[in-house]
């Protein structure tokens, strides 16, 4: 990150030599771009080759990486948006006093969801005018590029997606008699039904999977909350809402998902593993997991976007995944644009996604990883993903989740509508605490 003393060294060298040289050397002084990213978002073989050729393309600048865990990284970044955090400590000069030294990250890798927090804090530089003249954000999945918005304003950039496919039997699916995945919903369920027989689960679908929720509900053309005027409000209540749960509800009787908990208690890998499961609805990675916990199940795992109501497309999803923003106190703009756009452009964020098996950050990329079964799986629902509603608050929903009680009382025989209105108002609460 250039220091605010190469300003004043510039100033004096110019008497003798061009600023940006150091004299006898024939070389240009480089400056340090510091660049946060997030643990296993990208391999360390990954890193070294997109540093090389950056560099090498840039040669007035120079890369520094400094890799973050997920863990405390809320507030980590947000004392680096305030004050500036050169060594990743949450303090600028490492003294603890909090003190700003304006040194601190140029680029931060950032969850899709949580970019609205930081947004809010009034912590991130605008880059609205590069998404549209040289980026092409209109071309960016949605569940990314959406999160990273407010008021028509860019803030992060869309990097890498990751979203749920259902993993499935292929060999469960044979001895069924189904011959090719559902690219329908009411074909799915037929299909569920058939496979839930002979003591075995037709789909392990956990009572509070919530995600996989809210794609049904999109699907029917409703949201978990809705915008007016700058507020939020919950709509669970709407009839568009209630039909995405009237299906995941039908689905979910196909299997003995507890009802009273999400899809990590117990963690759905070690259920499939056993061997009485037809189907899970994950993201494509999990197929590892189940195979370590099960070596019998290798080769017969396979993998399909969640169907939507019409052979057309793939039904909506949850898009996860990592936007690269760029803070205010960068005294570096130009340098930390030039790093986002190599690394959310084409050329590496194709690199990326084949190199980790992740979903590029443009449909149009998808070809890349045609080739994986269960990530071109992931890149064809991505297409249609979205993303939790775009607001600060929504924080708060997840921290005492109204959706997950909601689902529990529909499926143990409350009435639906009932229910949906009670959660509703507890998300409206929540999304309005600030105000």
């Amino acid at each position: 990150m250039r220091r605010r003393l190469l300003a004043l060294l510039c100033v004096s060298a110019s008497l003798l030599t061009a600023c940006g040289v150091v004299p006898g050397s024939g070389e240009p002084d480089r400056r340090t771009v510091t660049v946060w990213l997030m643990k296993d978002s990208a391999s360390q073989e990954f890193l070294d080759r997109f540093t090389e050729d950056f560099e090498q393309g840039h040669p007035d600048l120079r890369l520094d990486i400094r890799i973050q865990e997920w863990t405390g990284i809320g507030g980590k970044v947000r004392a680096a948006l305030k004050a500036g955090d050169a060594d990743g400590t949450g303090d600028a000069d490492g003294t603890g006093d909090g003190a700003d030294t304006g040194s601190g990250p140029d680029v931060i890798e950032v969850g899709n969801t949580q970019v609205p927090q930081y947004v809010d804090d009034r912590g991130l530089l605008d880059l609205t005018l590069e998404s549209v003249a040289k980026w092409g954000g209109d071309e960016w999945l949605p569940g990314l590029a959406e999160p990273g918005q407010q008021r028509f304003h860019q803030y992060g950039i869309p990097w890498y997606a990751a979203n749920r496919v259902v993993i499935y039997r292929k060999d469960l699916f044979e001895r069924a008699g189904i011959t090719a995945p559902p690219r329908t919903r009411a074909a799915w369920l037929a299909a569920t039904e058939r496979l839930n027989a002979d003591g075995r689960q037709g789909i392990y679908l956990a009572g509070q999977d919530w995600y996989t929720l809210a794609g049904f509900v999109w699907d029917e053309g409703g949201d978990l909350a809705t915008e007016s005027g700058g507020r939020w409000k919950g709509a669970l209540d709407t009839p568009a809402a209630l039909r995405g749960m009237d299906f995941y509800r039908r689905l979910q009787a196909l299997g003995a998902g507890p009802v009273a908990a999400d899809e990590e208690h117990p963690p759905q890998a070690g259920v499939f593993a056993e061997g009485k499961v037809a189907q899970i609805v994950a993201v494509p990675g999990l197929a590892k997991a189940v195979v370590q916990q099960n070596p019998a199940l290798e080769g017969r795992l396979g993998f399909f976007p969640v169907p939507g109501k019409s052979a057309d497309a793939p039904g909506a999803v949850f898009t996860g995944g990592s936007d690269l923003v760029v803070p205010r106190t960068t005294d570096d703009k130009k340098g930390a644009v030039a790093v986002v756009a190599a690394l959310t452009g084409a050329k590496w964020a194709t690199e990326l996604a084949r190199t980790m098996n992740y979903v590029p950050n443009k449909a149009k990329l998808a070809k890349a990883v045609a080739g994986e079964e269960g990530v071109a799986a992931m890149a064809a629902g991505a297409a249609h993903g979205r993303a939790t509603p775009s607001t600060p608050e929504w924080a708060a929903v997840e921290a005492d989740n109204p959706i997950k009680d909601y689902m529990t009382k529909v499926l143990t025989g409350g009435d639906p509508a009932t229910e949906a209105r009670r959660a509703t108002r507890r998300i409206t609460q929540a999304l309005t605490v600030s105000f």
